[in-house]
């Protein structure tokens, strides 16, 4: 997977992390890494640009909840729980839709990926950069 990042201006500063590849047990700590540095540099808004991503796994769906947790100022869940993590879904689905993350150009598939462990109304998604931006 490469993960680059681009610094976008609105009202906030909203960084954009741009995905391209597979998001599965071999990118996703890349992932985590990657928000982990944004956080401790001060970004507090997060676009995640699925253009082209082209495959999510449980890995993944590990990453994307650790990364709204870590923008919601939460302690990480532990990597090494793995299915723990999203067996946790049910608690995170109670804290409503992301206000810090947001994604962008979801595929179908992985749309269906997010609808099948019940995600899909956790975060705001945007066609369009510019609105996505302006969403924060």
């Amino acid at each position: 997977m490469i993960i680059t990042v681009t610094q976008e201006q609105s009202s906030e500063s909203v960084a954009v992390i741009h995905l391209d590849g597979k998001l599965d047990s071999n990118s996703y700590l890349k992932l985590i890494d990657e928000g982990k540095n944004l956080f401790s540099g001060g970004v507090r808004h997060l676009v995640l640009d699925m253009t082209k991503l082209t495959y999510l796994s449980s890995a993944g769906i590990v990453a994307l909840l650790n990364i709204a947790r870590l923008f919601r100022g939460e302690s990480l869940y532990d990597i090494e729980a793995g299915w723990n993590t999203i067996r946790s879904l049910d608690r995170e689905r109670g804290g409503g839709m992301q206000k810090n993350v947001k994604l962008l150009n979801v595929t179908p598939e992985v749309h269906s990926v997010l609808d099948m462990v019940g995600i899909v109304d956790f975060f705001e998604m945007y066609a369009v950069p510019a609105e996505a931006v302006a969403s924060f």
